[in-house]
C-alpha cells in the first residue's frame, strides 16, 4: 500500500544543495514537513526560503554524534516524531589510490560511512519504540561496483550497504523499514570534473523522485537507473574475466577520464580536506 505523504515530519542530513535540495523540494511539494539539517546553516537557511511548503533549516554535522542527535531532537521538538530519516550528507574525492592524503580517506569514511551508522543508531531506536518509522539512505551506484579511481569513496558506500543490511535484517517485523537509493553519476558539486561511463549523466531530481518514491513504496534496494542493479547482479554470474570486460565497458575509470582536475581541486579543498565542509552524495 503506498504510503502518504502529507504531514509527515522529513530530516534530511546535507540538505542545503544538490540531491539533499532537490529531495526538499519533492518532499514539501508532496505536503512533508521537511527539516533540512546541513553543516553550512546559512546556505540550508536560504534553501528553506527557496522552497514553498512547511521546511526548516537546522545545523547538523554528520560526524558529531552531539550536533546530529541536536539535529533529530529539535525537529521532534518542533514537529514531534520524525517519520522519515533521510541520510543524504556524503563527500567524494577521486584520484589514484596512492596519491589520497589521508585527511581525504579519514573524511569520506566519517561523513559517507560513520554518518550513516550514526544516523540509524540515532534515528531507530525511537522509531522501533513506537513501530514504526522509515530511514532512506541515499548512497551510490558506487555501492555495487568500484571505479578506479575511487577506492576509498567505494568501500564506504559498500560499506554503507552492508550496514544496512545487517540492521534490516534486526530489525525485520518492528516497523522500521530501510531503504538505500544508489544512483550513479549525477550532476552536482561533488560529481564534477567526473566521468558517467556508458551510463547517462543524471539530475538531482531524478534521485530525489527516486526517494520519494520509495518513501511512499518502501523497498531496501533501489538503483538509479533502474537496470544498474539487474546488471551488477548479472555480472556477478560471469566468470572474473568477462566481468572485468563488462565492467571495464560500463564504469568509468576516474584516474584516467577526470576531464577537468581544477573543478575537482576545488571541491575537495572545500568539502573533502577541509574539515568545513560538507556536500551532498552521489
Amino acid at each position: 500500500m503506498a504510503r502518504s505523504l502529507p504531514g509527515k515530519v522529513v530530516a534530511v542530513t546535507g540538505g542545503a544543495r544538490g540531491i539533499g535540495r532537490a529531495i526538499a523540494e519533492r518532499l514539501a511539494a508532496s505536503g512533508a514537513r521537511v527539516a533540512i539539517g546541513d553543516r553550512d546553516l546559512d546556505a540550508a537557511h536560504a534553501t528553506a526560503r527557496d522552497i514553498a511548503g512547511t521546511v526548516e533549516a537546522f545545523d547538523c554535522d554528520v560526524t558529531d554524534s552531539a550536533s546530529l542527535r541536536g539535529f533529530l531532537s529539535a525537529v521532534e521538538g518542533r514537529w514531534g516524531p520524525i517519520d522519515v530519516l533521510v541520510n543524504n550528507a556524503g563527500v567524494m574525492w577521486v584520484g589514484r589510490f596512492d596519491e589520497e592524503p589521508e585527511a581525504a580517506t579519514e573524511r569520506q569514511l566519517a561523513v559517507n560511512l560513520h554518518g550513516v551508522i550514526r544516523g540509524v543508531k540515532l534515528a531507530a531506536p525511537a522509531m522501533r519504540a513506537r513501530g514504526r518509522g522509515h530511514i532512506v539512505t541515499v548512497a551510490s551506484a558506487a555501492a555495487k561496483v568500484s571505479p578506479a579511481g575511487e577506492a576509498t569513496y567505494a568501500a564506504t558506500k559498500h560499506g554503507v550497504f552492508g550496514y544496512l543490511a545487517g540492521v534490516r535484517a534486526e530489525l525485520r517485523g518492528s516497523g522500521v523499514a530501510l531503504s538505500v537509493v544508489m544512483p550513479g553519476v549525477v550532476d552536482t558539486e561533488l560529481a564534477a570534473g567526473t566521468a558517467t561511463g556508458a551510463a547517462r549523466l543524471l539530475s538531482p531530481g531524478e534521485v530525489a523522485d527516486a526517494v520519494v518514491s520509495v518513501i511512499r513504496r518502501p523497498r531496501f534496494e533501489l538503483t538509479v537507473p533502474g537496470y544498474v542493479g539487474p546488471l551488477t547482479r548479472w555480472a556477478d554470474l560471469l566468470p572474473q574475466r568477462a566481468r572485468d570486460l563488462v565492467l571495464r565497458l560500463m564504469v568509468p575509470d576516474q584516474v584516467a577520464a577526470v576531464p577537468d582536475k581544477a573543478i575537482r581541486a576545488r571541491y575537495e579543498a572545500q568539502h573533502v580536506t577541509d574539515t568545513d565542509g560538507e556536500g551532498t552524495t552521489a
